[in-house]
Protein backbone atom coordinates (compact mmCIF):
# COMPACT_ATOMS: atom_id res chain seq x y z
CA UNK A 1 0.00 0.00 0.00
CA UNK A 2 1.02 3.59 -0.57
CA UNK A 3 1.10 5.80 2.52
CA UNK A 4 1.44 9.47 1.60
CA UNK A 5 2.53 11.60 4.55
CA UNK A 6 2.37 15.38 4.32
CA UNK A 7 3.49 18.11 6.69
CA UNK A 8 2.20 21.67 6.66
CA UNK A 9 2.55 24.68 8.93
CA UNK A 10 -0.99 25.91 8.30
CA UNK A 11 -0.66 29.12 10.36
CA UNK A 12 -4.15 28.75 11.91
CA UNK A 13 -6.16 25.65 11.05
CA UNK A 14 -9.48 27.43 11.44
CA UNK A 15 -8.50 30.06 8.88
CA UNK A 16 -7.17 27.44 6.44
CA UNK A 17 -9.77 24.68 6.78
CA UNK A 18 -10.96 25.21 3.20
CA UNK A 19 -7.39 25.19 1.90
CA UNK A 20 -6.71 21.98 3.80
CA UNK A 21 -9.78 20.41 2.19
CA UNK A 22 -8.57 21.51 -1.25
CA UNK A 23 -5.06 20.17 -0.65
CA UNK A 24 -6.45 16.85 0.55
CA UNK A 25 -8.72 16.63 -2.49
CA UNK A 26 -5.91 17.42 -4.94
CA UNK A 27 -3.00 15.50 -3.38
CA UNK A 28 -4.70 12.72 -1.38
CA UNK A 29 -2.42 12.53 1.64
CA UNK A 30 -3.17 9.61 3.93
CA UNK A 31 -1.66 11.45 6.88
CA UNK A 32 -1.45 15.22 7.31
CA UNK A 33 0.80 16.60 10.05
CA UNK A 34 0.11 20.22 10.91
CA UNK A 35 1.88 22.89 12.91
CA UNK A 36 0.77 26.27 14.25
CA UNK A 37 -2.86 25.22 14.41
CA UNK A 38 -3.31 28.11 16.90
CA UNK A 39 -6.29 26.70 18.77
CA UNK A 40 -7.19 24.49 21.71
CA UNK A 41 -8.34 20.91 21.18
CA UNK A 42 -12.03 21.77 21.54
CA UNK A 43 -11.73 24.58 18.98
CA UNK A 44 -10.18 22.35 16.31
CA UNK A 45 -12.45 22.08 13.20
CA UNK A 46 -12.74 18.29 13.43
CA UNK A 47 -15.81 18.07 11.20
CA UNK A 48 -13.91 19.63 8.30
CA UNK A 49 -11.36 16.80 8.52
CA UNK A 50 -14.06 14.16 8.79
CA UNK A 51 -15.71 15.62 5.69
CA UNK A 52 -12.49 15.51 3.65
CA UNK A 53 -11.68 11.93 4.61
CA UNK A 54 -9.19 12.38 7.44
CA UNK A 55 -11.37 11.48 10.43
CA UNK A 56 -8.71 10.09 12.75
CA UNK A 57 -7.13 12.86 14.79
CA UNK A 58 -4.43 13.52 17.33
CA UNK A 59 -4.42 17.13 18.56
CA UNK A 60 -2.17 19.03 20.97
CA UNK A 61 -3.59 22.52 21.17
CA UNK A 62 -2.84 25.79 22.91
CA UNK A 63 -4.83 29.01 23.15
CA UNK A 64 -3.86 31.34 20.32
CA UNK A 65 -0.31 30.02 19.82
CA UNK A 66 1.66 27.05 18.53
CA UNK A 67 -0.34 23.80 18.45
CA UNK A 68 0.22 20.63 16.43
CA UNK A 69 -2.07 17.96 15.04
CA UNK A 70 -2.08 14.77 12.97
CA UNK A 71 -5.07 13.86 10.78
CA UNK A 72 -5.25 10.44 9.13
CA UNK A 73 -7.38 8.54 6.66
CA UNK A 74 -6.37 5.32 8.41
CA UNK A 75 -6.91 4.46 12.08
CA UNK A 76 -4.40 5.90 14.53
CA UNK A 77 -2.69 4.01 17.32
CA UNK A 78 -0.93 5.62 20.25
CA UNK A 79 2.79 6.32 20.00
CA UNK A 80 5.20 7.71 22.58
CA UNK A 81 5.14 11.50 22.72
CA UNK A 82 8.56 13.11 22.81
CA UNK A 83 8.11 16.10 25.09
CA UNK A 84 11.10 18.08 23.91
CA UNK A 85 9.71 21.54 24.79
CA UNK A 86 10.99 22.66 28.18
CA UNK A 87 8.37 25.44 28.30
CA UNK A 88 5.44 23.06 27.98
CA UNK A 89 4.19 24.55 24.71
CA UNK A 90 2.00 22.49 22.38
CA UNK A 91 4.83 21.65 19.98
CA UNK A 92 4.90 17.83 19.94
CA UNK A 93 2.29 15.27 18.87
CA UNK A 94 2.66 11.63 17.87
CA UNK A 95 0.76 8.81 16.22
CA UNK A 96 1.26 5.37 14.74
CA UNK A 97 -0.38 4.78 11.35
CA UNK A 98 -0.07 1.53 9.39
CA UNK A 99 2.76 0.49 11.71
CA UNK A 100 4.75 3.71 11.15
CA UNK A 101 5.50 5.93 14.13
CA UNK A 102 5.10 9.59 13.23
CA UNK A 103 6.55 12.34 15.41
CA UNK A 104 5.31 15.79 14.43
CA UNK A 105 7.10 18.89 15.78
CA UNK A 106 6.88 22.64 15.69
CA UNK A 107 10.35 23.64 16.83
CA UNK A 108 10.73 27.22 18.13
CA UNK A 109 11.80 29.81 15.58
CA UNK A 110 14.43 31.17 17.96
CA UNK A 111 13.94 34.94 17.90
CA UNK A 112 16.32 37.32 16.15
CA UNK A 113 19.64 37.11 18.01
CA UNK A 114 21.64 33.89 17.43
CA UNK A 115 23.18 33.83 20.90
CA UNK A 116 22.13 31.42 23.66
CA UNK A 117 23.17 33.74 26.48
CA UNK A 118 21.57 36.89 25.09
CA UNK A 119 18.39 35.35 23.69
CA UNK A 120 16.24 32.94 25.71
CA UNK A 121 14.23 32.02 22.60
CA UNK A 122 17.37 30.91 20.78
CA UNK A 123 18.50 28.92 23.80
CA UNK A 124 15.04 27.29 23.92
CA UNK A 125 15.35 26.30 20.27
CA UNK A 126 18.73 24.65 20.75
CA UNK A 127 17.57 23.00 23.97
CA UNK A 128 14.62 21.53 22.04
CA UNK A 129 17.03 20.07 19.48
CA UNK A 130 19.25 18.67 22.22
CA UNK A 131 16.36 17.00 24.03
CA UNK A 132 15.01 15.54 20.81
CA UNK A 133 18.46 14.28 19.82
CA UNK A 134 18.93 12.57 23.18
CA UNK A 135 15.60 10.78 22.68
CA UNK A 136 16.14 9.63 19.09
CA UNK A 137 19.65 8.42 19.89
CA UNK A 138 18.04 5.74 22.08
CA UNK A 139 15.71 4.46 19.37
CA UNK A 140 16.10 1.29 17.32
CA UNK A 141 17.24 2.34 13.83
CA UNK A 142 15.40 -0.64 12.33
CA UNK A 143 12.03 0.57 13.66
CA UNK A 144 9.86 2.57 11.21
CA UNK A 145 9.98 6.18 12.39
CA UNK A 146 9.19 9.48 10.69
CA UNK A 147 10.37 12.79 12.15
CA UNK A 148 8.49 15.65 10.53
CA UNK A 149 7.21 19.16 10.94
CA UNK A 150 8.35 22.75 10.90
CA UNK A 151 11.84 22.22 12.25
CA UNK A 152 12.71 25.90 11.70
CA UNK A 153 16.20 25.27 10.32
CA UNK A 154 17.19 25.46 6.66
CA UNK A 155 20.32 23.29 6.77
CA UNK A 156 21.93 23.43 3.36
CA UNK A 157 23.44 26.04 1.07
CA UNK A 158 20.64 25.42 -1.42
CA UNK A 159 17.90 25.47 1.22
CA UNK A 160 18.16 29.27 1.51
CA UNK A 161 17.94 32.06 -1.04
CA UNK A 162 21.38 33.46 -0.12
CA UNK A 163 23.74 31.25 1.86
CA UNK A 164 26.32 33.91 2.73
CA UNK A 165 23.75 36.43 3.95
CA UNK A 166 21.57 33.91 5.77
CA UNK A 167 24.52 32.38 7.65
CA UNK A 168 24.18 35.29 10.10
CA UNK A 169 20.39 35.06 10.37
CA UNK A 170 18.47 32.77 12.73
CA UNK A 171 17.33 29.62 10.85
CA UNK A 172 20.61 29.13 8.96
CA UNK A 173 23.38 29.93 11.44
CA UNK A 174 26.20 27.42 11.90
CA UNK A 175 25.15 26.55 15.46
CA UNK A 176 21.59 25.70 14.33
CA UNK A 177 22.82 23.67 11.38
CA UNK A 178 25.13 21.76 13.73
CA UNK A 179 22.22 21.05 16.08
CA UNK A 180 20.13 19.74 13.19
CA UNK A 181 22.99 17.61 11.89
CA UNK A 182 23.42 16.04 15.33
CA UNK A 183 19.73 15.18 15.38
CA UNK A 184 19.94 13.71 11.90
CA UNK A 185 23.04 11.68 12.80
CA UNK A 186 21.51 10.41 16.07
CA UNK A 187 19.57 7.75 14.17
CA UNK A 188 21.06 8.16 10.68
CA UNK A 189 17.84 9.74 9.41
CA UNK A 190 17.32 10.28 5.69
CA UNK A 191 16.03 13.69 4.57
CA UNK A 192 13.44 12.40 2.10
CA UNK A 193 12.87 15.65 0.22
CA UNK A 194 16.56 16.22 -0.42
CA UNK A 195 16.93 12.57 -1.36
CA UNK A 196 14.25 13.09 -4.02
CA UNK A 197 15.46 16.54 -5.13
CA UNK A 198 19.21 16.69 -4.51
CA UNK A 199 21.52 19.69 -4.36
CA UNK A 200 22.29 21.98 -6.13
CA UNK A 201 18.62 22.60 -6.90
CA UNK A 202 17.32 25.37 -4.66
CA UNK A 203 14.33 24.23 -2.67
CA UNK A 204 12.20 26.26 -0.27
CA UNK A 205 9.03 25.62 1.75
CA UNK A 206 8.59 29.06 3.36
CA UNK A 207 8.41 32.57 1.92
CA UNK A 208 7.79 35.77 3.88
CA UNK A 209 4.46 37.53 3.62
CA UNK A 210 6.41 40.76 3.06
CA UNK A 211 6.94 40.00 -0.63
CA UNK A 212 3.97 40.89 -2.81
CA UNK A 213 5.09 38.23 -5.31
CA UNK A 214 6.93 35.44 -3.52
CA UNK A 215 8.04 33.80 -6.78
CA UNK A 216 9.52 37.01 -8.18
CA UNK A 217 11.66 37.66 -5.10
CA UNK A 218 12.02 33.95 -4.26
CA UNK A 219 13.67 34.70 -0.93
CA UNK A 220 12.65 31.41 0.58
CA UNK A 221 13.86 28.92 3.18
CA UNK A 222 13.39 25.15 3.48
CA UNK A 223 12.14 24.89 7.06
CA UNK A 224 9.69 21.97 6.73
CA UNK A 225 11.08 18.47 6.74
CA UNK A 226 10.24 14.76 6.46
CA UNK A 227 12.92 12.38 7.73
CA UNK A 228 12.87 8.59 7.73
CA UNK A 229 14.71 6.19 10.02
CA UNK A 230 17.02 3.63 8.37
CA UNK A 231 14.40 0.91 8.81
CA UNK A 232 11.91 2.94 6.80
CA UNK A 233 14.14 4.02 3.92
CA UNK A 234 13.39 0.90 1.80
CA UNK A 235 9.67 1.72 2.04
CA UNK A 236 10.41 5.30 0.91
CA UNK A 237 12.25 4.04 -2.16
CA UNK A 238 10.47 2.83 -5.28
CA UNK A 239 12.33 1.83 -8.44
CA UNK A 240 15.46 3.27 -6.87
CA UNK A 241 13.91 6.69 -6.21
CA UNK A 242 12.36 8.55 -3.31
CA UNK A 243 9.03 10.21 -4.10
CA UNK A 244 8.84 13.48 -2.15
CA UNK A 245 8.13 17.11 -3.01
CA UNK A 246 7.28 20.62 -1.87
CA UNK A 247 3.81 21.70 -2.98
CA UNK A 248 4.83 25.29 -3.63
CA UNK A 249 1.74 25.99 -5.75
CA UNK A 250 -0.29 26.04 -2.51
CA UNK A 251 1.62 29.18 -1.52
CA UNK A 252 -0.09 30.89 -4.50
CA UNK A 253 -3.60 30.27 -3.18
CA UNK A 254 -5.71 33.10 -1.80
CA UNK A 255 -4.79 34.05 1.81
CA UNK A 256 -2.17 31.30 2.05
CA UNK A 257 -0.02 30.18 4.91
CA UNK A 258 3.54 31.43 4.57
CA UNK A 259 4.55 27.74 4.45
CA UNK A 260 3.85 25.26 1.66
CA UNK A 261 3.04 21.60 2.35
CA UNK A 262 5.73 18.94 1.91
CA UNK A 263 4.94 15.28 1.21
CA UNK A 264 6.61 11.91 0.81
CA UNK A 265 5.29 8.50 -0.21
CA UNK A 266 5.97 5.23 1.58
CA UNK A 267 5.22 1.82 0.08
CA UNK A 268 4.43 -0.60 2.88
Amino acid sequence: MRLRIATWNVNSVRLRAEQVARFVDEQAPDVLCMQEIKCREGEFPAQAFIDCGLPHLRIKGQKGWHGVAIASRLPIEDAPTIEACRNGHARCVSAKVAGVEIQNFYIPAGGDVPDRELNEKFDHKLDFYERLTAETAQRDPKAPLIITGDLNVAPGEYDVWNHRYMSKIVSHTPIEIEAMEKLKASLAFTDLVREAIPDPQKLFSWWSYRSADFRASNRGLRLDHLWASPGLVPAATRNGKVEARVHDDVREWERPSDHAPVSADLYL
